[in-house]
């Protein structure tokens, strides 16, 4: 495309007559910049050129932090240049960038238009609420600042002999909601919600050591742990507290789940907590369904995308136990032990917002017959998909479901499933191989993981399976493009660029 054709495309330069245009365009430079390469610093020289992007894009940053992103046919520089003062912002390359410079005198003219001037006004308002979204996705970033910094006074601690009736007094008494035991073989740690559980409700005397009822040993997390790592540890392991210590092991205090609450209202953990409390299966999928916020707000604090996959997983995994739970208390308990099984990118918790169910059901008969077994499963796994797919998360189109009868079976008949796709793959298995055979058990007693994954460790004697698999793994190749049209070349003349 000529450079008539291209900035005619853009304002301000539409808004130009033909004649304005080609002077404008007939007096066009063109520069390359490297990706990182800072074109204007914040604060820094004015700017001497009105500048263009022709191909890549730029980052526009503010006291460091990206405020934006400029692509193709966008325009910067212009403030700078009019007003001749530093630039308000930075502007760095956010990867390779062809930009198209137009001098001073000729770039006024062009401001100087109605059209100009309409895009100049337009380019500030946009400039403020970047700026603002941008203020805030850092205030919801700061769940990802070192956790040490959360921590909002020193550990309130007690011996091991102290009576519970005095560890409660001492928790009214400092408004604490936890007390750290130091023993000499480790830490341990007596919440209020231990007091409930294993004093008040196991109707134990005020006498009690705290060390017959505290939880032993505590789970510490180091003051540099990110917090959002904190809570994806909270979120897995169902705690509410983790004592912090620094790196020599010495003790810090305490953080909490409301501390971790408190960085922001659409938490992943304010979601989960929502999920369990509630207490039928609409008030479930209506708190599931505030779940895209969550994301958004993971996303526009830059969050590791990994770790926003692993919290997608972890939140459909709170969701799917508590139907379950909902479920069996509708239809009553289960006639024999049970394992509900998440599979593929369910099971390895490597899961994006956009998402479908992958699931499955294993049971153990102990002498009943599948007919006496399958209708309270098969009634229990549509109470459960239904309410997935209510709550956003559709039905898999493949139909890898425990609603599926195909995908309810007994261990027994699991494990002669998976040797049979093991000795010859054929249709089936090779399409369940990238499903099927990654599992993991969200709920249920029996144990379906060890036997299954005992075979799975016998894949080394099965050569055309390990064939199969090894071209299924090469089944996908990685994407080259980057930025719109910007493509990395694999091979030739240009091979890396």
């Amino acid at each position: 495309m000529d450079v008539v054709t291209f900035l005619g495309r853009y304002p301000p330069f539409d808004s130009l007559d033909a004649p304005s245009l080609a002077r404008v365009t007939a007096a066009v430079q063109i520069e390359h910049f490297p990706a990182a390469a800072v074109i204007l610093q914040q604060s820094g020289e004015p700017a001497r050129f009105l500048y263009i992007v022709r191909k890549g894009a730029v980052e526009i940053l503010d006291e460091g932090r990206v405020v934006d992103l400029m692509g193709e046919g966008e325009v910067f520089g212009a403030w700078s240049l009019l007003a001749g003062i530093g630039p308000t912002a930075s502007v760095r390359a956010h990867e390779d960038v062809l930009c198209y410079l137009i001098e001073q005198e000729l770039a006024e003219e062009v401001l100087g238009t109605a059209g100009g001037i309409a895009f100049v006004l337009a380019s500030l308002q946009r400039r403020i609420v970047r700026v603002g979204e941008a203020y805030e996705a850092d205030r919801a970033a700061d769940q990802y600042r070192p956790v040490g910094v959360l921590i909002r006074r020193p550990p309130v601690t007690c011996e091991p002999s102290t009576t519970v009736g005095d560890a409660a007094g001492m928790m009214v008494r400092d408004r604490v909601s936890s007390l750290l035991i130091p023993t000499p073989d480790g830490l341990g740690i007596l919440t209020d919600r231990d007091l409930r559980s294993r004093v008040v409700a196991a109707r134990r005397d005020s006498w009690t050591p705290v060390a017959d009822v505290m939880t032993f040993p505590a789970t510490t997390v180091t003051e540099d742990a990110m917090a959002g790592e904190v809570l994806l540890q909270m979120l897995e392991l169902g705690h509410h507290h983790f004592p912090v210590v620094d790196a020599s092991g010495n003790l810090k205090g305490v953080v909490t789940d409301t501390d971790l609450m408190g960085l922001g209202r659409h938490t992943p953990f304010a979601l989960k907590s929502a999920i369990e409390r509630s207490s039928d299966r609409n008030e479930a999928v209506a708190a599931a369904r505030d779940f895209p916020r969550v994301v958004a707000t993971l996303v526009d604090a830059h969050a590791d995308p990994v770790s926003v996959g692993h919290i997608v997983g972890l939140t459909i995994d709170a969701l799917t136990r508590r139907l379950l739970e909902l479920g069996i208390a509708d239809l009553g308990d289960p006639p024999v032990p049970w394992a509900w099984l998440s599979l593929g990118s369910a099971a390895r918790q490597e899961q994006a917002i956009h998402t479908d169910q992958d699931h499955a059901l294993a049971y153990e008969p102990k002498g009943l017959a599948k007919e006496d077994i399958d209708p309270y499963f098969a009634e229990l796994a549509e109470f459960v998909t239904a309410g997935l797919e209510a709550a956003g998360v559709p039905r898999c189109n493949g139909d890898a479901m425990a609603a599926n009868a195909a995908l309810r079976k007994s261990v027994d008949e699991w494990r002669e499933s998976f040797q049979g796709w093991m000795t010859d793959p054929g249709f089936e298995g090779s399409v369940l191989l990238s499903i099927v055979f990654d599992f993991r058990r969200v709920m249920g007693p029996l144990d379906a993981e060890s036997p299954l994954n005992a075979l799975l460790r016998s894949v080394p004697g099965y050569p055309q399976f390990t064939r199969h698999l090894s071209r299924r793994a090469l089944d996908q190749k990685p994407p080259t493009g980057f930025f719109r049209d910007l493509v990395v070349e694999a091979k030739g003349e240009h091979a890396g660029r």
